[in-house]
């Protein structure tokens, strides 16, 4: 009998190198020390009562018996950490080839805390990255999901098929080929976007609850419309990084101006109805114009 696959499994202390071997690898990986206990019980009570009165889905895609809400940000501020925790920053920015000429900078995709209820079906297996057709260089997305609880195969726990990154796109994987993504609470899973995956199916009395902060390359368009559904005056307290993550920067060369200007400077009112447009170039294209401009 076949061994069922596992995921690699990683501490704090590994650093992202290691996990980043990893994602390469299996298309997923478990960091099992995301949250101290204090930091997960922290985010339990902040999020408990919109998971309260959250409404199941009404379809079989996001399920009916399984609670989902985002704005996170806006109901509930102390996830922030979460969205601009240093190590996971680190390895989405890797994953995403932030700096370069395919991917300038990254940006949230959606924020999304989901409660898998009981007696919920397991989730059809789908890769993240598929409303996006295009051809795929490299790689668009890459999510970190939070758990609340332990997730175990009885309550829900995430089904992936490791390896499922480097998969023809056709590929249905086998069941002898998922792996279960069992974890503590205040873990984190990650998966890149061309990972089949799914949510498991609960079979327990409790609701299994985890919080995905997806990312992708900023040039991209984002699942969750993050500059609607998180108000100005919201952003405005945000750290900086999370302002830049949820829409209000430049992806290089000029995608996602106003005036011509970072839309940093207008969430902060120094842009007014009309201003100087910046020219927002790469580097690279900067030294080329300046080449030009001002030859030796």
């Amino acid at each position: 009998m076949t061994a069922a696959p596992t995921l690699p499994r990683f501490r704090r202390a590994d650093g992202a190198a290691a996990i980043l071997d990893g994602l390469e690898a299996a298309g997923a990986a478990v960091l099992e020390d995301g949250l101290t206990p204090a930091g997960r019980a922290e985010m339990e009570a902040a999020l408990a009562p919109w998971f309260a009165i959250a409404p199941p889905g009404d379809g079989h895609f996001f399920g009916r018996r399984t609670r989902r809400f985002s704005a996170l940000f806006h109901k509930a501020p102390v996830t922030a950490a979460l969205a601009i925790d240093p190590l996971v920053l680190d390895v989405a920015e890797a994953v995403l080839g932030a700096g370069t000429r395919a991917c300038d900078c990254i940006q949230l995709n959606l924020t999304q805390a989901i409660g898998i209820g009981p007696d919920e079906p397991a989730q059809h297996l789908h890769r993240d990255d598929d409303f996006y057709p295009i051809p795929r260089a490299g790689e668009l997305m890459v999510n970190a999901l939070w758990t609340l609880d332990s997730f175990t195969a009885a309550n829900g726990a995430t089904r992936i098929a490791p390896g499922s990154h480097r998969w023809p796109r056709t590929r249905v994987p086998a069941e002898d080929e998922i792996a279960v993504a069992e974890a503590p609470a205040g873990a984190v899973i990650f998966w890149r976007g061309a990972v089949r995956h799914g949510g498991g199916a609960n079979r327990t009395n409790t609701l299994r609850r985890g919080v995905v902060m997806s990312y992708s390359a900023a040039w991209l368009a984002p699942a969750e419309k993050l500059l609607l559904s998180i108000p100005p005056e919201t952003a405005r307290a945000l750290p900086e990084r999370l302002q830049r993550l949820i829409g209000y920067q430049i992806h290089r060369p000029n995608l996602g101006w106003v005036e011509g200007r970072d839309p940093l400077d207008w969430l902060h009112g120094r842009v007014g109805p009309v201003a100087a447009a910046g020219d927002n170039l790469t580097p690279a294209q900067q030294a080329a114009l300046d080449a030009l401009t001002h030859p030796r």
